[in-house]
């Protein structure tokens, strides 16, 4: 594990160390976004070391050509990533002609900080250029409430001696990904022009796919603090504008930058350079420190639905306030066709695209933390693309709708089997993410007029990619990879043949709710329903009658079973250290898979079912995925394992802050960042509510001495602190709630307080 590089504050990621050996690290931790653009925490000025710039734009991409597997029929025809951007950031310092340059130029006083109560980036340095000394000051922003809108504002102080200076702020669309094929160029240019309103137009080149080409201009318009006269140049790509101008011994000058960006997916190309203009001077209207006001209001308001209060543990707050704050620079439901990407605007990984994750882990929180309508695009985003789940399935020979394991469009556009055509539970966790909104809500709208598509679609799917065992007298899936990706091509994977039956299982209790419209609509036959219910009557279950548990697949037990606590520190994580034939051959687990079975179906399994098997799969997991920690922890809490239920959360909560797994520089792991809250909420507090109905079965942390988050929940706001004694609920908005505490029953008026147990 990496040395931390932040100090611990409640509020704030900091530091007075500048480490050029871990600045990829420090460039992903300080991350901006507004679900509209983003970009990692790169320096602004000129920087000659090691570093990884990247700017991304919201539902832009390119089809890269598959490279691996083209032989194999079924394999996607394209790899689909998230493309570097323009850099809208730079800005050239010179003093004296000297660039300054953290990799070069010697410094003291470094200090960094970004604020997650307004998602400003602040950092100063002061740079020794022989006699003289120069106070360099910088503050970022992207605007929540102007989405196209990044705000820069950079100053030069002289500290010690005078100086003639440089500002030299510039847009540069000369970039390529981290793994482009042989330093691939994915944009061509279109437009440019170095003016007040300088801006740099460019489109992603064709391609063989019939994918659209995404056209994207970046604006910008400088103010200087002194009257000079600035001058204005370009290149291939480029364009810049420089002030000059004489610095006395303790005099001050300020640039402040406003760019803005739009994209073909909003504004067609004719109209960009336009619509760019405007959108700048209605930002131009406002000072940077006015424009300021509204970012941090803006976030205020995100911050009073969903913030939770930890006392006695600042590491513990610090962690679950840095996921919450860029779970929302990433994605916030303003844009139906957008969903959260593993790495959101921090990286290139996974190709940046849409996982299973969002079901499984970024829609229980979204429900609670910003209600219904925020979470129903997320839903709205899967129906949209069930075209491409019906082309995926046919793809394999199957029926129905099998959605992808990573895309942009709804097509599958990942290029590794056993991860895009046998890790097929991924569809699963589509159909429990309707379950999961319909009854958190008590609205079953959604699922019997869009919804019950889905599940139909997925049914269909399910049914056809099952077989039928007349030795066995049961349905069985083969061939498949469980949540636990250190094992591929398996039969029967526990996890997945469980889902597969409930999700048949729901659907079937489903249609009988639809209209008679909907129901022709859909044309699920009699026959067809009997031989869902007939998979579901039959589906085999792996277990074990001795060890009292459910086998995650038929030849786990036949592996060399042993803890990780018998493996060398010095090898893990595993998937750094051991081949890949070593690690699939192990019985070393990634993330929970069995477990994740009985996170989901939490309400149909007893509390002696979850015990044994949590007590047999969690000593053999390594916990090598993001999404593997949080599950842990509520599950350890809901069987009173407190210590184990918070080492779970202290790593799911602070996995990139202490870089637990040795490759947060590649990018956040956004889509795990919710585990911090579920493990709060679900795990500490207890909270359930797959049966339809609301209960908690809270404790307290031992080294906590307070805890404090809000709900949304069916039209309600509902505040609930736990402190050593008690735990207090407090029903800020909405009607009265029936609600479970303890096992107990109990009406929700104004406040109601229950003894802890």
């Amino acid at each position: 594990m990496f040395k931390r590089l932040f100090e611990i504050d409640p509020w704030k990621i900091k530091t007075s160390k500048f480490d050029p050996q871990n600045k990829r690290l420090q460039e992903s931790i300080t991350s901006l976004g507004n679900g509209y653009m983003g970009m990692r925490g790169n320096f602004e000025e000129t920087y000659s070391g090691d570093t990884h710039q990247g700017t991304y734009f919201a539902g832009v991409w390119y089809p890269d050509k598959t490279r691996v597997g083209w032989w194999k029929n079924g394999y996607p025809d394209y790899f689909g990533k998230v493309i570097n951007g323009i850099n809208f950031i730079g800005v050239i310092l010179k003093v004296d002609g000297v660039v300054i340059d953290l990799a070069k130029v010697p410094y003291e006083d470094f200090y960094l900080e970004l604020d997650m109560r307004n998602g400003l980036l602040k950092r100063e340095y002061r740079a020794i250029l022989n006699d003289k000394e120069v106070l360099v000051s910088f503050q970022r922003f992207i605007s929540l409430d102007q989405a196209e809108l990044a705000m820069i504002k950079v100053g030069l102080t002289m500290v010690k001696g005078s100086a003639d200076v440089e500002l030299i702020p510039y847009l540069d669309g000369n970039v390529k990904n981290e793994d482009s094929n042989y330093e691939e160029v994915f944009w061509l240019k279109d437009e440019q022009e170095a003016s007040e309103n300088s801006y740099v137009m460019m489109t992603t080149k064709p391609n063989d796919f019939g994918i659209e080409q995404f056209t994207v201009t970046a604006m910008m318009a400088n103010h200087f603090s002194k009257e000079t006269e600035s001058t204005f140049s370009s290149t291939e790509k480029y364009v810049a504008e420089t002030f000059q101008c004489g610095l006395a011994e303790e005099e001050s000058v300020f640039l402040e930058k406003a760019v803005v960006v739009v994209t073909s997916r909003d504004v067609s190309k004719e109209h960009q350079v336009l619509q760019a203009k405007e959108l700048l001077a209605k930002a131009l209207a406002n000072s940077f420190e006015e424009l300021l006001a509204k970012q941090t209001s803006a976030w205020a308001a995100r911050w009073q639905q969903a913030d939770i209060e930890i006392v006695g543990d600042d590491e513990a707050q610090q962690g679950i306030r840095f996921n919450l704050f860029q779970l929302f620079s990433t994605y916030y439901g303003e844009d139906e066709r957008l969903n959260v990407g593993p790495k959101g605007f921090t990286g290139e990984k996974y190709g940046g695209a849409t996982y299973w994750d969002t079901e499984a882990y970024i829609i229980p929180m979204y429900l609670s933390v910003a209600g219904k309508d925020i979470t129903k695009q997320l839903l709205k985003y899967r129906h949209q693309q069930l075209p491409g789940a019906f082309h995926n399935a046919k793809q394999q020979g199957l029926k129905g709708a099998l959605y992808p394991m990573v895309t942009f469009n709804g097509i599958e556009c990942h290029n590794e089997w056993e991860i895009t055509f046998e890790e097929i539970h991924r569809n699963a966790a589509v159909a429990h993410g309707i379950y999961n909104y319909t009854t958190y809500t008590g609205d079953d709208t959604y699922l019997l007029t869009e919804g019950i598509d889905v599940l139909v679609a997925i049914s269909r799917f399910w049914a056809d990619r099952v077989h039928f065992s007349k030795r066995e007298n049961k349905y069985m899936l083969h061939g498949v990879t469980g949540p636990n990706e250190y094992e591929n091509n398996v039969n029967n994977n526990w996890y997945t043949n469980t889902m597969a039956a409930w999700v048949l299982r729901y659907t079937l209790s489903q249609l009988d709710k639809v209209t008679v419209e909907k129901s022709e609509e859909l044309a699920v036959s009699h026959t067809e329903k009997a031989l869902w219910q007939d998979i579901v009557d039959k589906m085999y279950y792996p277990e074990d009658s001795d060890l009292g548990i459910f086998v995650q697949h038929d030849t786990y037990l036949d592996k060399d079973l042993r803890p990780v606590s018998e493996l060398s520190p010095d090898e893990l994580p595993l998937n750094q250290h051991w081949s890949w034939d070593r690690v699939l051959r192990s019985p070393f687990i990634k993330q929970a898979d069995v477990l994740q079975g009985l996170y989901f179906l939490n309400h149909e399994f007893t509390e002696e079912e979850k015990r044994r098997n949590f007590e047999f799969y969690e000593p053999m997991t390594v916990h090598e995925s993001s999404l593997s920690p949080c599950i842990h922890s509520i599950l350890a809490a809901e069987l009173g394992m407190e210590e184990k239920a918070v080492e779970m959360y202290q790593r799911t909560a602070r996995l990139d802050l202490d870089n637990y797994n040795n490759d947060t520089e590649d990018g956040l792991h956004i889509t795990s960042m919710s585990g911090s809250w579920l493990s709060i909420v679900h795990g500490f507090a207890g909270m359930r509510t797959l049966t339809g109905e609301l209960s908690f079965s809270p404790f307290l942390p031992k080294n906590w001495e307070t805890y404090q988050f809000k709900l949304t929940y069916r039209d309600r706001l509902i505040s609930v602190k736990v402190t050593s004694d008690s735990v207090d609920f407090t029903l800020i908005s909405g009607e009265a709630l029936d609600l479970v505490v303890y096992g107990e029953s109990y009406t929700l008026k104004e406040a109601l307080h229950v003894p802890i147990k």
